[in-house]
C-alpha cells in the first residue's frame, strides 16, 4: 500500500490508508509494523470502513528519532492523524503499548472516538518502570537485542504464523536495524504506562477488548482483558488459541467480533438520542 505522511511536532508519522466509509485508525505495538495489519485492514475495507494503518514513532516509516516516546504523545499522534485527515471522527484499534495511547487519545478528545478497541493491552504498569528497565532494558541493550526480539515476537504467535511471517520477519529486522530505531523501541518498552490506567474514567466511548487466550505477555490473559474491560467499562472477546497479535495470527476470528462491534458503535454515534 502508498506510504503517506503527516508532520506533527518532534517529526513525521507514516500511514497507509485502504478504503472508504466510517474511520478506523489502527495501530500496532512497540516494535513491530504497521503490517501488523495486513489482514485485517482489508477485512474491514470490505465491510464498508477506511482503514488508516499508522507507523508508531520511532518505527517502519515514521521518523526514528523523537524526544518523546511516552503513550502521552503516541495518543496526541492519534489525535493529530485523526485531525489532520478531516474524516469526522474515529475508530481507534490499539494493540499492546498503543492500547494505552489509544486510552488517552479517547479521554482527552472524547468527540473525536467513536470506539476503542484495545487488543492484547497494556494499559497500566504490570512491574514498576526500574524492573522493566533492569530487566527488559538490559536485555535489549547488547549485540544479542535483534536475535532476542525475534525470538520473544515469534513466540507471540502460539498457534499458527501467517505464511508471510519469514518475510515480515526480515522487514521487522531491517526496520530496526536502522539508526535510531531500536532505540526508540527500547524505550518505548521501559516507558511508564500509568498515564492510561490514570484517564481510564475518562473514556466514554463504547469499548471492546480483544485478547488472545494464550497471550504468554500476561499471566492470566482472561483476568487481564476482563481488568481492562472494568477500568473501561467495556465488552470483551476472547480469541481462542491466540496469542499477542490476533490481528495477523487470527484475523478472521478477530474481524468476526469486531466489525460487528463497530456498527454497534457507529449506530450509538449516528443516535440522536
Amino acid at each position: 500500500m502508498k506510504t503517506e505522511y503527516i508532520d506533527v511536532p518532534g517529526g513525521r508519522l507514516a500511514y497507509s490508508d485502504v478504503g472508504s466509509g466510517p474511520l478506523v485508525i489502527a495501530v500496532p505495538g512497540m516494535g513491530d509494523l504497521r503490517s501488523s495489519y495486513r489482514f485485517l485492514a482489508p477485512k474491514l475495507a470490505a465491510a464498508g470502513y477506511r482503514v488508516i494503518s499508522l507507523d508508531l514513532r520511532g518505527h517502519g516509516d515514521s521518523s526514528a528519532r523523537w524526544n518523546d516516546y511516552s503513550v502521552s504523545a503516541v495518543g496526541a499522534d492519534i489525535l493529530a492523524l485523526i485531525s489532520a485527515l478531516e474524516a469526522g471522527s474515529a475508530h481507534i484499534i490499539g494493540n499492546s503499548f498503543a492500547a494505552g495511547a489509544g486510552v488517552i487519545a479517547a479521554a482527552q478528545e472524547p468527540k473525536a472516538v467513536r470506539s476503542l478497541v484495545p487488543v492484547d493491552p497494556f494499559v497500566r504498569d504490570m512491574m514498576p518502570p526500574w524492573v522493566m528497565t533492569a530487566i527488559f532494558g538490559t536485555m535489549l541493550s547488547g549485540p544479542w537485542r535483534a536475535a532476542l526480539w525475534r525470538m520473544l515476537f515469534k513466540r507471540a504467535f502460539p498457534a499458527r504464523l501467517p505464511d508471510d511471517y519469514a518475510a515480515e520477519e526480515a522487514r521487522r529486522t531491517s526496520n530496526l536495524a536502522e539508526p535510531g530505531r531500536f532505540d526508540a523501541f527500547r524505550r518505548m518498552l521501559i516507558s511508564s504506562k500509568s498515564e492510561s490506567e490514570r484517564r481510564t474514567p475518562d473514556v466514554t466511548a463504547p469499548v471492546l477488548v480483544i485478547m488472545g487466550t494464550r497471550d504468554s505477555d500476561f499471566p492470566d490473559p482472561p483476568k487481564e482483558a476482563r481488568h481492562v474491560a472494568d477500568l473501561l467499562r467495556g465488552s470483551v472477546a476472547m480469541i481462542e488459541g491466540a496469542g499477542h497479535y490476533p490481528q495477523a495470527e487470527m484475523p478472521d476470528a478477530v474481524a468476526e467480533r469486531l466489525i460487528p462491534f463497530l456498527a454497534s458503535a457507529d449506530a450509538k454515534s449516528s443516535d440522536p438520542s
